[in-house]
């Protein structure tokens, strides 16, 4: 296609459309134009004209985009031609130093990757790439202008070599990255810091903007050397209270010069907000350094001038009213109790000035809980840590947390609970809502809380009477005004949390029979507290008092409710007293008897129901305590009455969402389990139980037959296929297991069927459905294996075989679906039947022999429905969508083990598909993907392999197996590059990468390596081959794995003696 774009105005109409054009037509247009471009001859002459004669920034933008692509590509340009380039913006920019910040950005960024990507080669016998940071000192003896683009080449080229580009080997990067850390970046660092200094020297004027972009680039650059990833950990960021900067040896005498932290403290109180915020950020950095860059004393000293840091920002704390400043400097006091031990906090001189100030600070912040609410994470985990440290402190300093913790803790609740007013007065967004955050601070608090543990619990209680009465006065006056009503409920479900969270941080503090006692005085609070709910239910009810009544009961039942606690606990001694709750028999009666008030009254409010069926389902977990359960009467009753009268959550009516649905199977699993019990092999019990669900099939039966109501048939069906997957669950023998498929075939089976044809373009409907399949094809703990004399295995198996053919002719029907609904509509069905057929194939209760000996086409037709469903989706959905992959892989595994004759049979573009599929997923990063593609690999390159080996020695008996095989050595053959390809993606994946999955890939690799052995095995392999005989044996193969550690070790050894090789020549078996 010929390039529809040539003089200057054409090029930048074409960056108008790209960059600020609002038609998306036109800018799809643009955007394969602009990939033209780059693919085009012309790309940089016509990059050069944008440069020089464009009228906008958004044509050097574009100049800048194009020459970006074209220096990142898998073959680089020629060396002379980088060269020309990166000289080309070098001189560009110095002449330009006014340019608009984005397009300066954009052109350093490619300065970075020429740089980064030819940090290796070589011209006429010099580094010619490195020559950057002498090139970046002419800048900075320049105008401000040109000192600000210095600093931003030096950040930029920083920040691309910790980028890790998953595209390109992982060993290659490290190897860039380690030698840019080992020759460069120590002089960046001191470069910056003896620019912070002369910036420091002179008087500030922050007026000037000039000024205020150097001092923040700088920093910025700072920054970036602090965050490089020096040893390849590539550590996790949301994971930011456990990191420690593993700062390089060479950098000690940096860290040791007290003059270094003062510099960073003394640009903090020096700088405007938005540039104390970076000044900040590097001190988090560097009171992260790890501990091992120092001696004891060494370190000692270190610690105490950050300590001395952290007392001059509290005592002048007015830089702190920036939220900025004020997030930094939390996570700052945090990193101190990360990287120091409590121990050596105490042993600093201003300790006790400094813990008081620290205590004062945290103090407020939690009382102004509405400003910078993310920032109190990092408080709550400095003082959690101290808290948690106490008991391994030797030494004899006072810690004094005994002092403050208790100050924190009732500075935590008094704040929350004088917040429920403002929140429903000013109707702001309420705390509580966030549970997710909520839940992350009790956790924390309840470390702190236990520290002092009689004071908080004194509070608690007196909080909690006072709270409980006015509340109480509130339902009995008949004006019962709603603002204070809401502010008692707000109030009583924070403390509620709070007594749920001290009650189950018992298990993190070893505990006494005073604080059990004391827990008991709490815990009887919140049970009364619940049965004066439960009593004017269901006129006074209040969803936040609910939700923190179920978080209380489930940390109840973790701290003194299970099979390990002695019966004699302290904490029921006050409970017998007030409510006659004597042992753990009493409280589980109590817990059930709320469960079951819940799913009676709360049938409208999915949070409630979801949340107290989960408190149900842990506790039908453990044997012993399912042995106390059922025999409660409570749970006697849900066994006889789980019908929509009692529970209106098993409804259908409109007013439930489908989602609301998912629910229903927790609950049956739960309930399942509890019939389990003392079900045995008693037929009419388990009739009796599913005699709610045989009422409802017998329902849809009636209307299926006369067609009316049919969107009320659908949402029973919805329920009945979600309740049946609860109970197909908890069914883990053969006996009860075998009790319900004689339940559900030949009579119930067929109706699923139907549904499947009728609504097979409704996902809500067909997706219960087939996920329950999926269940029941499960053979958990050998619970399909039938007797000698039943066909159930082979009825069902044909059951299924016609719900998935079924489903994957009708979805084809659908044709093609955009983006965002291929995979709701089409690939999360296909998905859950390769999961259901994949069961089947491996669950060993089918012989599948038997089909094709009676003329049964069950089997053959669901592997057709397979490829037909498998030829519709393209290979980027097949490794896009997790869910599809990890169900599609694993079936293809099953397959290529126990099924080659269907693989060897299957068509020569249907075969290719399949073995690209496995060609791509080698090299994905989900080990679950990539290990099943190795052995689905090495099954048919064993299969092959042992055809060769039997060539010409075959009897006619077996004329069969040897013309299959005989089909795929001819495909083979015709597709020679296919075996090839994949195993130049193992060899690079073993010597390049961080391979974590080296057994699964050893083992297909010896029989690629045998099938290629002309090519392949050339000097450097002969050790690799070293005692390997010419055979796929067991044995044969674990010396071949073996030898394999030591190959990968000889040529990464090599790699990195030859530092001066290409990096680009390196590719194996190309």
């Amino acid at each position: 296609m010929a390039l529809h774009f040539q003089s200057l105005a054409e090029l930048e109409v074409l960056c108008t459309h790209l960059y600020i054009g609002t038609d998306l037509t036109q800018r799809i247009e643009a955007e394969k134009a602009l990939l033209e471009l780059i693919d085009s001859p012309e790309c940089l002459s016509k990059c050069q004209l944008l440069l020089e004669q464009g009228t906008t920034s958004y044509a050097q933008l574009l100049a800048a985009t194009c020459l970006s692509k074209l220096v990142s590509r898998v073959s680089p340009l020629a060396i002379e031609q980088r060269v020309d380039i990166r000289n080309y913006i070098l001189n560009y920019v110095a002449s330009q130093p006014k340019l608009a910040p984005f397009v300066i950005q954009a052109l350093i960024q490619v300065i970075a990757k020429i740089t980064k990507l030819g940090w290796f080669e070589v011209q006429k016998d010099q580094f010619v790439f490195r020559e950057i940071i002498a090139d970046v000192k002419k800048f900075l003896q320049g105008t401000v202008e040109h000192c600000i683009i210095g600093v931003i080449i030096l950040s930029e080229l920083t920040q691309e070599m910790n980028l890790v580009d998953y595209s390109r080997p992982s060993a290659k990067h490290r190897k860039i990255a380690t030698s840019f850390r080992d020759t460069s970046l120590k002089d960046i660092l001191v470069l910056a810091c003896s620019l912070l200094k002369e910036v420091l020297a002179k008087p500030l004027n922050l007026q000037d903007e000039g000024q205020q972009n150097l001092v923040m680039q700088v920093l910025k650059l700072v920054l970036n050397c602090l965050n490089f990833d020096f040893i390849g950990s590539s550590a996790d960021e949301s994971a930011d209270d456990l990191c420690t900067v593993q700062i390089p040896t060479t950098w000690r005498t940096i860290f040791l010069e007290p003059e270094t932290l003062d510099l960073f403290f003394n640009l903090y109180h020096s700088l405007p907000p938005l540039l104390s915020q970076l000044a900040l950020s590097c001190l988090v950095q560097f009171a992260s350094t790890r501990r091992s860059l120092f001696s004891s004393p060494e370190r000692a000293k270190y610690l105490g001038n950050l300590i001395k840091g952290v007392k001059r920002i509290l005592e002048n704390p007015q830089g702190l009213s920036d939220p900025g400043n004020y997030h930094e400097f939390c996570r700052f006091l945090a990193r101190l109790k990360t990287n120091y031990q409590l121990g050596e906090l105490v042993m600093v001189k201003e300790y006790p000035e400094v813990i008081r100030l620290i205590a004062n600070f945290t103090i407020t912040s939690l009382q102004h809980w509405e400003f910078a609410p993310n920032s109190v994470h990092y408080l709550l985990t400095l003082w959690q840590r101290m808290v948690a440290s106490v008991p391994f402190v030797k030494s004899t300093e006072p810690h004094l947390l005994d002092t403050y913790a208790p100050e924190i803790t009732k500075a935590f609740i008094t704040s929350r609970l004088e917040s429920v007013a403002i929140v429903v007065r000013d109707n702001l967004d309420d705390p509580l809502d966030d549970t997710a955050t909520v839940f992350q601070q009790l956790e924390q608090l309840c470390t702190v809380s236990r520290c002092e543990y009689e004071k908080t619990c004194t509070l608690l209680v007196q909080l909690f009477d006072q709270n409980a009465q006015n509340y109480q006065k509130l339902l009995h006056s008949p004006s019962g005004i709603t603002v204070d009503k809401a502010i008692q409920e707000g109030r009583l479900a924070w403390l509620v949390y709070l007594v749920g969270t001290v009650v189950g941080g018992r298990l993190t503090y070893t505990s006494t029979d005073e604080h059990d006692a004391m827990d008991g005085e709490l815990s009887c609070r919140v049970f009364q507290l619940i049965s004066l709910m439960d009593t004017g239910l269901p006129q006074c009810s209040n969803e936040k008092i609910e939700l923190a009544i179920l978080w209380f009961l489930d940390q109840f039942r973790k701290t003194y409710v299970g099979d390990q606690l002695q019966r004699t606990s302290k904490v029921y001694a006050r409970m017998s007293e007030v409510l006659g709750i004597t042992d753990d028999n009493h409280v589980l009666e109590t817990f059930m008897t709320k469960i079951v008030t819940n799913l009676k009254y709360w049938g409208r409010c999915e949070p409630v129901i979801s949340r107290t069926l989960q408190f149900l389902n842990d506790l039908s977990v453990g044997y012993i305590l399912l042995k106390k359960l059922v025999k409660i009467d409570a749970v006697k009753f849900m066994l006889k009455n789980h019908t929509s009268e009692h529970f209106p959550f098993l409804g259908i009516s409109d007013s439930y969402s489908l989602s609301d649905f998912r629910c229903r199977t927790t609950f049956y699993t739960a309930l399942t389990r509890l019939l389990m019990v003392d079900l045995g092999e008693d037929e009419d019990e388990f009739e009796n139980f599913m005699l709610p669900l045989t009422v409802s099939f017998e329902t849809v039966l009636q209307i299926f037959n006369n067609n009316f109501k049919q969107e009320d048939v659908k949402r029973m069906l919805i329920g009945l296929a979600r309740d049946l997957r609860g109970i197909a669950f908890a069914l883990n023998t053969k006996t009860s297991y075998t009790m319900l498929f004689d339940w559900m075939y030949p009579t119930y089976l067929p109706i699923l069927q139907r549904t499947i044809e009728r609504w097979y373009g409704e996902p809500a409907c067909t997706t219960p459905i087939l996920k329950l399949m999926a269940e029941l094809m499960q053979n958990r703990s050998q619970r399909l294996n039938f007797d000698v004399s039943s066909p159930n295995g082979i009825l069902l198996f044909r059951e299924a075989s016609k719900m998935i053919c079924t489903y994957g002719n009708q979805i084809l029907s659908l044709g093609s679906l955009s983006k965002d609904q291929i995979y709701p509509m089409k690939l999360k069905g296909i998905s859950i039947c390769y999961s259901a057929l994949k069961s089947a194939l491996c669950g060993n209760y089918v012989s599948f022999g038997v089909f094709k000996l009676y003329g049964d086409n069950h089997f053959d037709n669901v592997l057709q429905a397979f490829v037909k469903m498998l030829l519709s989706v393209s290979h980027s959905d097949l490794l896009q969508y997790r869910k599809l992959s990890q169900s599609y892989y694993p079936l293809l595994e099953c397959l290529t083990q126990d099924h080659m004759s269907f693989i060897t049979n299957l068509e020569p573009p249907v075969l290719l598909y399949v073995l690209t599929s496995i060609s791509e997923g080698l090299t994905t990063l989900d080990t679950v993907v990539s290990s099943s593609c190795c052995t689905s690999l090495d099954y048919i390159v064993t299969y092959l392999f042992k055809h060769i080996a039997k060539e010409g020695k075959k009897p006619l008996r077996c004329r069969e197996a040897t013309q299959a095989g005989q089909r795929l050595l001819h495909f083979m053959q015709q597709n020679p590059d296919v075996l090839q390809q994949m195993m130049s993606v193992l060899m690079n994946t073993i010597v390049f990468e961080d391979c974590r999955n080296q057994w699964s890939v050893s083992r297909p690799l010896l029989g690629l390596i045998l099938l290629n052995e002309k090519e392949v095995l050339a000097q450097c392999f002969r050790n690799l081959m070293e005692g390997v005989e010419q055979n796929l044996s067991v044995k044969n193969r674990d010396r071949f794995t073996q030898n394999l550690s030591v190959f990968r070790r000889d040529v990464a050894e090599a790699l990195r003696s030859d530092s001066s090789t290409e990096p680009c020549s390196l590719d194996m078996v190309s």
